[in-house]
């Protein structure tokens, strides 16, 4: 059953009461959703999607009601100049909703126009916390099915394969043709199909250079602007002096983790996305100096993840399909920084236990059901 709140709808309720809020996230997360579940959303919804509503942005033509939302209004060229004006003359204790995907993200690093005048905050697909799982076999249900609403909600491997597959397709030939200026689109597919086969590995632009024959310029494009439209995610590398850790190559994953062609690695994808997924949340709602990486050092000691604060670690991830002993390397991190909660999780693996050095060895829903 779907949950009955979203994880941010009471922050979304709180932040509207200060400031106007920008919601936004990957194409089909359950934005929309959301925001039409809030008091007073029938009153005051409008989206650049819909062409009377799209009338009415353009004739400045806006709803009665006390919660204005503004839905895909980044697709209007001008929106930034739109919104600032109608936020300026809004009427007294008018309360203002902007969502979107990759152009809101963007706008939180740039332009100075609304500075001091709006919480961002970002929605994330399904997660174990936010479902209440509490066993393997449901945790290996959302890995198979995903966690957008959609797929998840089906019950059905097949409608997921179905949605995914049309899903990548869409942002491609919709999203990048719309917001990005690339000529060759099926080169940008090629990259999309590509990518799914490297989670997991620090990802080399030279060696996807050489795959698809264009230029370093040219490929470092297209990661980012898949990147920017929500279709994946990076994560830099920690790296302390005394560690001799790698300090340049980033690892990736993919927001839809049902991608990766291997168990272990959709697994090692669905971690990720719920380690960023409480990161972030952290971030957008605390303003808490926190973020999601991984280690690797010269000698070839990798550890899946490490979420730092305030660039010191304070929680270690080493991911397992089934159960198995405690990752030498996740004891080497563990043994630097002995403050850091350290676990190792497993896909299918029953084990549970503490080791000696402070390492919690569980099934990931364990790790998982306490995140945001």
């Amino acid at each position: 059953m779907p949950p009955r709140r979203r994880y941010l709808r009471a922050q979304l309720e709180s932040d509207l009461r200060e400031k106007m809020v920008l919601l936004s996230g990957p194409r089909q997360v359950g934005k929309t959703t959301l925001a039409q579940s809030l008091r007073g959303a029938s009153e005051g919804y409008l989206s650049y999607d819909i062409a009377r509503h799209r009338e009415a942005f353009l004739r400045q033509e806006l709803p009665s009601g006390k919660l204005w939302i503004f839905d895909e209004i980044h697709k209007y060229r001008h929106w930034r100049n739109w919104l600032k004006g109608v936020y300026d003359g809004r009427p007294p204790g008018q309360r203002v909703l902007v969502t979107g995907s990759a152009r809101l993200d963007l706008y939180r690093f740039g332009g100075e126009s609304l500075q001091g005048r709006y919480h961002a905050l970002r929605l994330h697909p399904l997660s174990v916390a936010e479902l209440g799982l509490k066993s393997n076999a449901e945790l290996l249900e959302l890995l198979a099915l995903g966690g957008f609403p959609e797929p998840y909600f089906s019950g059905s491997e097949r409608s997921a394969r179905r949605w995914s597959r049309e899903y990548r397709e869409r942002l491609v030939r919709e999203e990048v043709a719309s917001l990005e200026r690339f000529v060759d689109l099926g080169q940008v597919e090629l990259l999309a199909l590509r990518l799914p086969e490297l989670v997991g590995s620090p990802l080399s632009l030279n060696a996807l250079r050489e795959d698809l024959q264009v230029a370093h310029k040219t490929i470092q494009s297209w990661v980012g602007a898949l990147e920017r439209l929500h279709a994946i995610y990076r994560l830099p590398p920690f790296g302390a002096p005394r560690l001799r850790a790698l300090k340049q190559a980033q690892k990736h994953y993919h927001w839809d983790w049902t991608l990766p062609p291997s168990d272990a690695f959709r697994f090692e994808n669905l971690v990720a996305s719920h380690l960023l997924k409480h990161v972030q949340f952290l971030q957008d709602t605390e303003g808490l100096d926190v973020e999601l990486r991984y280690f690797r050092d010269t000698a070839g000691r990798e550890v899946d993840f490490v979420i730092t604060r305030g660039r010191t670690p304070s929680m270690l991830v080493e991911v397992k399909w089934g159960d198995a002993e405690v990752s030498p390397p996740l004891r080497y991190l563990k043994e630097r920084f002995p403050s850091a909660e350290a676990w190792q999780v497993s896909a299918v693996g029953t084990r549970d236990h503490v080791t000696a050095d402070g390492i919690r060895v569980a099934p990931a829903h364990a790790l998982l059901g306490t995140l945001t």
